[in-house]
């Protein structure tokens, strides 16, 4: 069974998130699919991951660079998921069906607290997800930028 892991940003935006949660995923050895709202943050958080950290490289790609099936981190606004990830990262809106979510190991929903928009989203994916015996997890930012998980 999937593990379902809400991210609550409120103090950090997405791009200084993102990269350290797939670095972690990578440095474990897993293969990630970020889904993303849409084709143009798709390109933006792509460029993000290229140059966040001088000192870090993350292998990553998208549809623009090709190569999909060798790519350890693939971004797409679209269903795909070419290089067989375990992990998959919902931002920017995006998300995914629950029989979907099965077919991975974890499952990360990034999203914007400071949008009542985004927040009323999240809200209704985890009651969703709890309707259906789905492990659900939140994490919220501290004023520091550290996770806290949350009952």
């Amino acid at each position: 069974m999937s593990r379902v892991d809400f991210y609550h940003l409120q103090s950090k935006k997405l791009e200084d998130v993102l990269p350290k949660l797939l670095e972690k995923a990578y440095g474990v050895g897993k293969k990630a699919v970020v889904r993303v709202g849409n084709v143009e943050r798709v390109e933006f958080l792509n460029g993000v991951l290229w140059t966040y950290d001088e000192q870090s490289f993350l292998p990553h790609g998208s549809k623009k660079d090709g190569a999909a099936a060798m790519q350890p981190i693939w971004l797409t606004a679209d269903d795909d998921v070419p290089n067989e990830a375990e992990f998959l990262f919902l931002v920017d809106g995006a998300n995914a069906e629950s029989q979907e979510i099965a077919k991975f190991e974890r499952v990360f929903n990034i999203f914007d607290g400071n949008s009542s928009e985004a927040l009323e989203k999240a809200r209704a994916f985890w009651k969703e997800l709890k309707n259906q015996g789905v492990e659900v997890f939140y994490w919220q930012q501290s004023a520091n930028g550290s996770w806290q998980q949350k009952a």
